[in-house]
């Protein structure tokens, strides 16, 4: 099954995506600390499309073309892998984190939406810069290792 888009376009799109949730984020934030409630739930809710489609495609990718291998050697090795760890694993975590934020705001129960929140942001934020600086430094920084028979 084919979604229309190349899949070599993938990765850049999806870092594409993990930027633009930084982006709306951060609004995000500014916008509820002026009390700006409206912009701050419209960008909330850009922030979670733009985190859906990013794991949509992101899983299709990875069924498709496999395990990527980092091609750096060195030091920055050590630091891609803990780099990558760590959004890996709390990749994981904030998933039912942001749902239950949403649900919450979703529902009007505010105070429970705030306690929630002011741990949901920072660590959402982490996901989506890291998987920025992930994409970064796989492929452009250096050249990624393609599984064997791999073709773009």
């Amino acid at each position: 099954m084919s979604i229309g888009i190349p899949l070599e376009s993938l990765p850049k799109l999806n870092a594409s995506l993990n930027a633009a949730c930084t982006v709306f984020l951060v609004l995000g934030f500014l916008f509820i600390r002026s009390g700006k409630i409206r912009y701050h739930r419209f960008c909330m809710i850009v922030a979670f499309l733009c985190s859906t489609v990013f794991l949509g495609f992101y899983v299709y990718f990875h069924l498709h073309a496999g395990v990527i291998r980092f091609g750096g050697q060195g030091w920055i090795r050590a630091v891609y892998f803990t780099i990558l760890i760590t959004h890996t694993t709390l990749a994981v975590v904030i998933v039912p984190l942001i749902l239950i934020t949403l649900s919450r705001a979703l529902r009007e129960r505010f105070a429970s939406h705030r306690a929630i929140a002011r741990w949901t942001l920072p660590l959402w934020l982490y996901v989506s810069v890291t998987g920025v600086i992930v994409y970064w430094l796989l492929y452009i920084a250096y050249a990624p290792i393609w599984p064997v028979g791999f073709r773009l």
